[in-house]
């Protein structure tokens, strides 16, 4: 009964929360296991282009180092505003929400090229809270029972955490900044009198309404030790 209880709210997560989260936990998994490596992952445009090993293009996407509280706290973020976003402004419209994945990927993958990132998935999980928060500008948040603030300032206050923590934040000011970019062109360019912008066909959505549809709650309490970007062997 619990094993068909737990199955049956698996398959209630979006399609998309569902594949990228369980994809990034299969893998810390097998890396755990041992049945690969971090080697084998981590984004290496010289390996890309000569050797072929196109795989690494998703798989710095998919590894948020070993499994700790670094990894938990991740992953319950990921998990939490993908899946908002998904059931929140995307409802509907899951090719939408399949394109920011591939546009956001893209622009991670040609930033992180500059900057020498390894493991792009911290990142790309700021990107998902930047766009969450700004069509969310009217949510009340809760850092740690300490500091209350309006949604858009979130991505900024875990920018400002992890600096007083001492770390890097490349990470966050590269998924800010993605998700900034996505944001500018999907919500504020459209906008503007006589331009029209990002039109991207249904190819399997389903927009009726469900009469039991019941989103997550909008208010999450954000924040915590956002680590510098992961180093190979780090």
């Amino acid at each position: 009964m619990a094993y068909q209880t737990l199955q049956q709210e698996y398959l209630q997560i979006p399609v998309v929360t569902r594949a990228y989260t369980t994809a990034c936990v299969l893998t810390t998994a097998a890396v755990q296991l041992e049945i690969i490596t971090p080697f084998q992952l981590y984004f290496n445009p010289d390996l890309i282009l000569r050797n072929y090993q196109v795989w690494r293009l998703i798989t710095n996407f998919l590894f948020f180092g070993p499994v700790g509280f670094n990894f938990l706290f991740n992953m319950i973020f990921l998990y939490r505003y993908c899946r908002m976003l998904e059931e929140g402004s995307f409802r509907g419209r899951t090719a939408d929400f399949v394109f920011m994945f591939l546009f956001g990927g893209l622009l991670m993958t040609i930033f992180g090229t500059f900057v020498s990132l390894v493991f792009l998935g911290q990142a790309f999980t700021i990107m998902l809270v930047y766009v969450w928060s700004r069509r969310n500008p009217n949510v009340r948040m809760n850092f740690f029972g300490l500091l209350n603030f309006q949604a858009p300032f979130l991505p900024w206050v875990l920018m400002g955490f992890s600096l007083l923590l001492g770390n890097s934040i490349i990470v966050d000011l590269l998924g800010i900044a993605v998700g900034h970019v996505y944001f500018f062109l999907e919500d504020v360019f459209p906008n503007q009198p006589g331009v029209s912008i990002f039109f991207f066909n249904m190819l399997f959505d389903t927009p009726e309404e469900d009469a039991n549809y019941n989103p997550l709650p909008e208010e999450r309490p954000g924040g915590f030790a956002w680590g510098e970007g992961q180093r190979l062997g780090g």
